[in-house]
């Protein structure tokens, strides 16, 4: 892992200076050149090496929850994608946003170079993707960006609590059903925003979560912030308070992370590959993020609370 202190120190330097500090990190073997698109590329294939091939160093059903973890990986890339496409980000700017899961960069490279959703899901059918039919399902009866994310995160939710049951993997099923908790708040707080154009509430809420309840959603979504004080002895406790949704994020993340810290001990289990898993993805996301704030020659704040 990448000190602390990396981070601290990167925060207030110039780019060049920060491609020196980053030089000398574990991400610096993979460093060739001194462009953005250079440290995004370093990140990527450091990710690649030291996440992306975790299955391969286990076998028989540990590989299966392995893999389980990197399917995580998958959802957040896909969503990535195609909030790049509604947003019509460039190629480079949706690349840089990516975390390591199963997908390789060929496959990945296609799936941004799409022209649409529709076709996203076309080109995930190739590979047997688990969530490719969820998507091309989702295209079909309702192509709307938030539904879109939506039924990706039912499938894979639905899928991975299940195979965690099977698995007798109480740790990982814990976390993805606080996830699932976690969703289902953060989608409440962006159909708020739509106001007087709030859809089918039931269409948008994820089953399998343990705290936050369809009537708590329906209260959240309309608007009901005050509906959150029925959190307050649940772990989603420190969301109390949170009146947007950056805000709300840079909590739940919190949330999330502790959770996963928490298993560094299940030394025989998959509490400490989730624990590694979460923390190399977060360390890729601090350093892509300070990558740009001295490329950009940006103020430090800009970005402190977001690297914190």
């Amino acid at each position: 892992m990448v000190p602390e202190a990396f981070f601290q120190q990167a925060l207030k330097l110039s780019f060049p200076d920060f491609l020196r500090l980053f030089s000398e990190t574990v991400y610096g073997a993979d460093l060739v050149g001194d462009s953005l698109a250079d440290v995004d590329r370093a990140v990527n294939n450091h990710l690649a090496r030291m996440v992306g091939d975790l299955p391969g160093l286990v076998s028989g059903e540990m590989r299966m929850l392995v893999s389980l973890l990197l399917f995580r990986a998958d959802l957040i890339n896909l969503k990535a994608i195609l909030r790049g496409k509604h947003s019509h980000k460039t190629p480079e700017e949706i690349k840089a946003t990516l975390l390591g899961g199963t997908l390789k960069e060929p496959l990945i490279n296609a799936l941004i170079q799409a022209p649409d959703a529709a076709s996203v899901a076309q080109i995930l059918q190739v590979p047997g993707h688990p969530l490719a039919k969820a998507l091309r399902k989702a295209v079909a009866s309702n192509p709307d960006p938030l539904a879109l994310e939506v039924a990706l995160d039912r499938e894979f939710f639905t899928a991975s609590l299940e195979k965690a049951k099977k698995l007798r993997q109480s740790r990982i099923s814990a976390y993805f059903a606080l996830e699932v908790d976690v969703t289902n708040l953060t989608t409440a707080f962006k159909l708020q925003a739509l106001g007087a154009d709030l859809p089918d509430l039931d269409e948008y809420f994820i089953a399998g979560g343990r705290y936050l309840r369809r009537p708590l959603f329906s209260r959240i979504a309309s608007g009901d912030l005050a509906a959150l004080d029925a959190l307050g002895s649940t772990p989603l406790a420190p969301v109390l308070g949170v009146r947007s949704l950056g805000e709300l994020e840079r909590v739940v993340r919190e949330i999330m992370r502790a959770r996963a810290a928490s298993g560094a001990t299940d030394s025989l289990g998959g509490g400490l590959v989730l624990d590694f898993v979460q923390r190399k993805q977060w360390e890729a996301s601090r350093i892509r993020l300070l990558a740009r704030r001295a490329y950009f020659n940006l103020p430090a704040e800009a970005v402190a609370k977001e690297i914190a």
